[in-house]
Formats: structure tokens, sequence, C-alpha cells
């Protein structure tokens, strides 16, 4: 049952994430398309950006689950067996604890902006507290990815990011050209 809800939570923030770049190409279109006509968004670039960091971050938990994350796995991809485990334990430990850390921080972050009444300094008096959801819950979304990933390998599982190699060159290719790695 857990597994199912940490699945959709994951899947729940990448589909979010997408909505967040449906509004940013919504808004800059606005922005391009309606200067000649007369429209005008006010803070259309605040709101872009704003969108541009909830997207950002909210599609980490769940491009790293799929294995899409740029991983520097050159050290690891020469080990196997329990070397490889281990650096494997070892680099999701590290993960966890900085992702940890800058989830606290960025939590704490927005609690003090809607603690303290902070407001953008833009032309729409926004409450900060209310763009720095995307990106705190993004971060507490990728620290419970990272936490859950480690409990999965320390049990003695495959990461789930880990893809199988290519098994024939057509199939490398198309993994490249889609924006893989092989």
């Amino acid at each position: 049952m857990i597994r199912v809800f940490l699945d959709r939570l994951y899947l729940f923030s990448g589909y979010l994430a997408g909505v967040f770049l449906i509004a940013i190409f919504v808004l800059m279109m606005l922005l391009s398309v309606g200067r000649p006509l007369g429209i005008n968004v006010p803070a259309g670039d605040d709101f872009a950006s704003w969108c541009m960091a909830a997207m950002a971050f909210l599609g980490l938990a769940h491009t790293f689950k799929r294995g899409e994350i740029i991983r520097v796995g050159i050290l690891i991809e020469k080990l196997t067996g329990k070397k490889r485990w281990a650096l494997e334990v070892f680099a999701l430990a590290v993960s966890a604890a900085f992702t940890s850390y800058f989830s606290w921080y960025a939590v704490s972050m927005t609690y003090d902006s809607w603690r303290f009444h902070d407001m953008a300094q833009g032309v729409v008096a926004v409450p900060l507290w209310i763009p720095q959801i995307g990106y705190s819950g993004g971060l507490v979304i990728l620290t419970i990815a990272v936490i859950d990933e480690l409990i999965h390998v320390l049990k003695g599982n495959r990461p789930t990011y880990e893809k199988e190699p290519p098994s024939t060159p057509d199939e490398f290719v198309e993994r490249v050209a889609a924006g893989g790695g092989g």
C-alpha cells in the first residue's frame, strides 16, 4: 500500500511539473503575442519564473525514479557485486543527506515567508510562500524518493533508476535519440 502511494506521489509530482510547463508556455505566448495586440499580463515574467521553479523542482522525483536524471556512474558502472552495492548505498546516503538538508531549509524558508507575511516585490503583490511551495514541495518529494531508493537498495534490490544496457546497436541509437544515454 505504501509502495502504491509513493509511486503515485512521484507520478503526481511529474504531472504537476507538466502542468507548470504548460502554464509557462501559455504565459510566454500571452506575453509575446499579446504585446502587438495590446494585451498586458501584469507581472507575467514573475509568474513564468515561479512556474519554472515549480516545474523544475516538482519534476525531480519522477525523473529520478524513472532513471532519467543525470547521474555520473563512471565509477559505479565499473564495479560489480558487493563493491558496487556498497558504493551505490554510499552515493544514495550522501544524496539523502544533501536533499534532506536542502528540503529542511526550503520548507523553513517557505514557512518563514508565510509567518512574516512576505510579499513579492513585483507589480502584483503575491504572498511569497505561494510560489515557494513548488520549490520546497518538490525538494521534499525528491528527498522522499531518494530515501525510498536507499531503503530499496539496502534491502538488496537493484536500483529502480538503473536501466538495462542496450541489447542492440539500434536500441542504443534510439535511447540516445530520445535524449538518454546508452
